[in-house]
């Protein structure tokens, strides 16, 4: 009994290597390898690679000008600021010039010190820089001018004048001290000039009288100050 359940497990066995070897045969020679490899699923074609010749370009890829490029057709910036410094200088016959006593001056019986303005008066922006030059017009005539001896305080810089636009110089003087026709410190006589001649570089020599008195001084001296647009008192 034992011997013939023997044989049969053996010829079981053998049968199933057979059907395995069949099997494998079939695989390996009854469907073509190419046919086989079609069926299965390639992940890696769904997707390009970051090689593909085809991929499209990049920004990096457009030319570098070296700097921030202006628009064909866009204005380029101006040179300069037309605001200020640009317009030329002040001809002498575009300003109007007057006097006046100023506010703040020395203590003394004289004209201590004046404010000198300049207006403008053509239909051009134009500019006013330096210290002025400062004469005493004797008996109230240019051609009797006193230079007086001028001490420049402050620095000076471009004034634009638009059109009807103001700029000033204040002028201080040695004050003449005293009552009556007063004295000089220095023992100088003081000196009366009914008018002065105020000049600007590159602008021409102007004649002014105060509106409020004529100029008594002392030692034909005078501190003045650069153009300024800001009006002294």
């Amino acid at each position: 009994m034992q011997h013939r359940n023997t044989i049969r497990v053996t010829a079981s066995a053998m049968a199933a290597i057979a059907a395995a070897l069949s099997l494998t045969a079939c695989q390996a020679g009854g469907e073509p390898a190419a046919e086989a490899s079609s069926k299965a699923p390639t992940k890696a074609a769904a997707s390009p690679t970051a090689s593909s010749p085809t991929a499209p370009a990049t920004e990096t890829s457009r030319p570098s000008t070296g700097g921030t490029s202006t628009p064909t057709g866009a204005p380029a910036s101006p040179a300069s600021d037309t605001s200020g410094g640009t317009a030329p200088t002040c001809p002498g016959t575009s300003l109007e010039a007057s006097a006046y006593q100023a506010a703040n001056r020395p203590a003394g019986t004289g004209t201590g010190a004046a404010i000198v303005e300049f207006t403008n008066t053509s239909g051009k922006a134009c500019t006013l820089k330096g210290h002025p030059s400062v004469a005493g017009a004797g008996n109230g005539s240019p051609e009797h001018n006193r230079p007086l001896s001028v001490t420049p305080t402050g620095s000076a810089s471009s004034v634009r004048l638009a059109p009807g636009r103001k700029a000033w110089v204040k002028l201080t003087f040695v004050q003449v001290q005293g009552e009556a026709d007063g004295y000089c410190k220095s023992g100088a006589n003081p000196v009366v000039y009914p008018t002065l001649v105020v000049g600007l570089p590159g602008s021409g020599a102007h004649q002014v009288a105060l509106s409020d008195g004529e100029v008594a001084e002392c030692d034909d001296t005078v501190t003045a100050t650069a153009v300024s647009a800001a009006k002294p008192s």
